[in-house]
């Protein structure tokens, strides 16, 4: 559990108060809570469990941001090079740490642009069609931007996205994939496929992907492997260098608590560095050595940052600065650990319930922590907008996607286990209520 071990008396669950705080004092992560701004509530804390779509404000993000603004008030364009953080190279100061998060080499990452952009341009380097190699393999119900980004590429080669895009649908009457069926798809589809793109966590059903498993498959039969990591940053205990994918992209504003639209990375496996791979240029990717000779020919950076085409959104980045340094001092390890025991616990919580109300709930999100995170998705029997409006107006921040999935994510940066038996007992009155 590196360094984050319970009690062996706490191995079972119980639904009371006293248990819950008893474990949040045996919690070595509990101190981060008081580092994040939460809404409030009745004059309290609100229980907010949407931290897989927008985190919460660490409270040093405003000091960071007024660092920059008084620089940029006291030195104008001078603060590219004499600001505390200068701006011309600020992008750098988020590289080790980024490397940190997602398991790569520090050359194999870059903090640039927002995520479905950095899918766009890595597309452009890894989605390259020839002759029957054409096909897209991705899971059913991607995060939309990833099907349009998906079927605009295939598009803009001339292809037919009904026939080159392929979702892969879970079996009948299942909610999620096998994996074994993914490994099959893809021998199945071959030399067609040129490449495969999945998200490491689903946003519906929150189910979380081999990534090193799709990868070797992907490469058996000759395709790219990419990933969409929007849900899985911040969430899993990553290691994309050893996994071997060819391209990763990813937000910080969900479990990275960089806030609302903020920068977001991208990651370029170590075998593809200072090779002729196409891609879209942009002063910014060059080396940075001749950067300002102003040169007409393209002279890309041996590293991931070959791929930024502009420089850094500096005040983003002092937000996400910020919150790099809150993971750097928690460790994804431990961050992982809590996590797999705090969402066990509200699981726990909610088929129990559930049980003493005749199985209206069905959390659809895999019960395996190898192919889960943070997030649980929840089918309700009835009328589960209702449920979703009567926790929303309890004070209960959590989700709601059509038709009729209820998410939640409780996420161990910031939120307790006195968060999931509080949000325990206001099911039960939500329900009481609806009765």
């Amino acid at each position: 559990m590196g360094g984050y071990f319970w009690p062996i008396h706490m191995s079972a669950f119980e639904n009371t108060l006293a248990f819950a705080q008893a474990q949040d004092t045996a919690d070595p992560l509990r101190a981060f809570r008081d580092e994040f701004l939460f809404p409030q509530f009745d004059g309290r804390h609100a229980i907010y469990f949407t931290g897989n779509s927008l985190g919460l404000q660490p409270r040093a993000a405003a000091a960071a941001l007024k660092q920059e603004l008084d620089d940029w008030a006291a030195l104008g364009v001078e603060g590219h090079f004499h600001a505390k953080h200068p701006w011309y190279s600020y992008h750098e100061e988020l590289t080790a740490s980024t490397a940190r998060l997602v398991g790569a080499l520090p050359e194999e990452v870059v903090v640039m642009n927002q995520l479905t952009s950095n899918l766009h341009f890595l597309l452009v380097s890894f989605y390259r069609p020839k002759g029957k190699r054409v096909k897209i393999l991705t899971e059913q119900r991607p995060f939309p931007s990833d099907t349009y980004a998906f079927a605009s590429h295939i598009a803009f080669h001339g292809l037919d996205p009904a026939q080159c895009l392929v979702e892969m649908k879970p079996p009948a009457g299942e909610h999620t994939l096998r994996h074994e069926d993914i490994i099959a798809r893809i021998h199945e589809l071959g030399e067609e496929l040129a490449l495969v793109c999945f998200g490491g966590v689903n946003f519906l059903t929150g189910q979380a992907f081999d990534i090193k498993g799709i990868t070797a498959a992907a490469h058996q039969v000759g395709a790219f492997a990419g990933f969409d990591l929007a849900h899985a940053a911040g969430n899993l205990h990553l290691k994309l260098h050893d996994d071997g994918p060819d391209f990763a992209c990813w937000c910080t504003y969900k479990y990275l608590n960089s806030g609302p639209g903020s920068v977001a990375g991208a990651f370029v496996h170590q075998r593809h560095l200072g090779t002729d791979l196409p891609r879209f240029a942009g002063w910014w990717g060059h080396d940075k050595h001749e950067r300002f000779k102003m040169e007409p020919v393209f002279k890309p950076m041996p590293t991931a940052e070959a791929w930024q085409v502009s420089n850094a959104p500096v005040l983003p980045m002092a937000v996400h600065r910020v919150a790099l340094e809150q993971f750097d001092r928690a460790g994804m390890e431990r961050l992982r650990a809590k996590s797999i025991r705090l969402t066990g616990y509200l699981r726990w919580i909610i088929e129990g319930i559930s049980a003493a109300h005749g199985g209206m709930f069905n959390i659809i999100t895999p019960n395996d922590p190898a192919q889960s995170g943070a997030q649980l998705s929840i089918l309700i029997k009835g009328e589960g907008r209702a449920v979703f409006q009567g926790l929303t107006a309890h004070g209960v921040f959590c989700d709601w996607r059509e038709p009729n999935v209820l998410r939640m994510a409780p996420v161990p940066m910031y939120n307790s286990f006195e968060d999931v038996w509080r949000f325990g007992q206001v099911l039960q009155q939500v329900i009481a209520a609806g009765s």
